[in-house]
C-alpha cells in the first residue's frame, strides 16, 4: 500500500492535493454548521425566555376584581366590603383565653402579678423595647422629659410619682394597650409580650431611683463602698 500511494503521489500530485483540499472544506464546513447550530439553539432559549415572561407579565392578576380598604360595596346588604367576623368564629392564634395575659387585668382589674415569670432577659428586653417606643416621651429614664417633650410636646407624668409606683402592672399593661391622655396605644406595634417586658422594666426603672446602697446584693454594696471617694 505504501508502494502504491508513492507512486501516485509522484504520477498525480494534484489527486493528493484535491484530496486534503477537500478533506479541510468539509471540516470547515461541518465546523460552520455547528457554530450555526449553537447560535439557533441560543435563539431559540432566548427567544423561550421572552415568550415566558411576557406571558407571566399579563395584567390579569394585578386587574383582578377586589375592593381597596373600606371602600363601599353595592354588593352586601350593609353596603361595607369588608365583612366583619362571622359570629362564633375564632382566627387561629388568637383564642386569647389568658385574660391577664392579654387584658393586664383579672376580675375585670388591674392585675397586681405578672403573667410570666420576670427573668433577667425579660428585663434587658424591656429596656430595648421601652427605649425605642417609650422613651421618646417619657426619656430612657421615665422622668417625662424625652426628645419630642424637649421640642414642646405635652409632657406626660413622671413614672416616678407615687401614684405610679403604687399602680398595678396590669394598669401599665392597659395604658400600653389602650393609651391614656394624649398617648396613643400601642396595641398594634407592640405585642402582648412585649408590653409585659416593659412594664417590667418601669418596675427596674422606679426601684432604681428609690433604692438605697442596702437594697444591693452584698457584693455590689462592697463594690459601690470601694468605689466611693
Amino acid at each position: 500500500m505504501n508502494g502504491i500511494y508513492l507512486i501516485i503521489s509522484k504520477l498525480f500530485p494534484f489527486v493528493l492535493s484535491l484530496s486534503k483540499d477537500s478533506e479541510r472544506l468539509f471540516q470547515d464546513y461541518r465546523a460552520r454548521q455547528a457554530t450555526k447550530q449553537t447560535l439557533r439553539t441560543r435563539i431559540f432559549y432566548v427567544l423561550t425566555l421572552f415568550v415566558a415572561a411576557l406571558v407571566s407579565c399579563r395584567q390579569e392578576m394585578a386587574d383582578q376584581p377586589n375592593y381597596r380598604p373600606l371602600v363601599e360595596s353595592d354588593f352586601f346588604a350593609d353596603g361595607r366590603s369588608a365583612r366583619p367576623a362571622i359570629a362564633g368564629t375564632v382566627a387561629r392564634g388568637q383564642l386569647r383565653e389568658d385574660e391577664q395575659f392579654y387584658t393586664g387585668r383579672l376580675g375585670g382589674e388591674a392585675a397586681a402579678t405578672f403573667p410570666f415569670p420576670v427573668t433577667r432577659e425579660t428585663l434587658y428586653h424591656g429596656q430595648q423595647r421601652f427605649d425605642i417606643f417609650c422613651s421618646p416621651c417619657h426619656d430612657r429614664v421615665g422622668n417625662g422629659q424625652g426628645m419630642i417633650v424637649r421640642r414642646g410636646f405635652r409632657a406626660p407624668p413622671s413614672l416616678h410619682i407615687d401614684r405610679l409606683r403604687d399602680s398595678r402592672p396590669g394598669y401599665f399593661f392597659d395604658v400600653i394597650s389602650r393609651g391614656f391622655g394624649t398617648m396613643p396605644d400601642y396595641a398594634e406595634q407592640i405585642p402582648p409580650e412585649d408590653r409585659w417586658a416593659i412594664v417590667a422594666y418601669i418596675r427596674a426603672l422606679q426601684l432604681s431611683q428609690q433604692a438605697a446602697v442596702t437594697d444591693a446584693p452584698e457584693n455590689e454594696q462592697r463594690r459601690l463602698r470601694e468605689s466611693e471617694p
